[in-house]
């Protein structure tokens, strides 16, 4: 076998070994919020549900995150499973917030109930 091929081969192989066991989020794949209780995604589930009030003429009361995705865009993009009470009715709901801390812009771009 010619000696460069050779050597093309064998980095061509190494490189697939040492990249093959990434654990890091690639730009634009969801990744599971290890720590929900982090005060950041918390602050993050609150301004969901406070959002989703004024949108809506609702009185939500957030109670938890239960479990959480991120996304890496020009920003990033929060998914989170929370609880908010309506009255005495604790409820799951689903939101997706986009935030920019560089520029002090968070947006809600998704809140929805969660069937049971």
């Amino acid at each position: 076998m010619n000696p460069t091929l050779l050597v093309l081969v064998s980095l061509l192989i190494l490189h697939l070994f040492a990249t093959g066991g990434r654990t890091e989020a690639l730009v634009g794949g969801w990744t599971p919020i290890k720590n929900v209780k982090d005060p950041h995604v918390v602050e993050i589930g609150q301004f969901a549900v406070d959002e989703n009030n004024k949108n809506q003429k609702a009185d939500l009361k957030f109670e938890k995150v239960i479990s959480g995705e991120s996304q890496v865009v020009s920003g990033t993009n929060y998914k989170l499973t929370l609880t908010a009470k309506d009255g005495t009715v604790e409820n799951k709901y689903e939101a997706v917030v986009w935030e920019k801390p560089w520029e002090k812009f968070k947006k809600l771009t998704s809140f929805k109930i969660v069937k049971a």
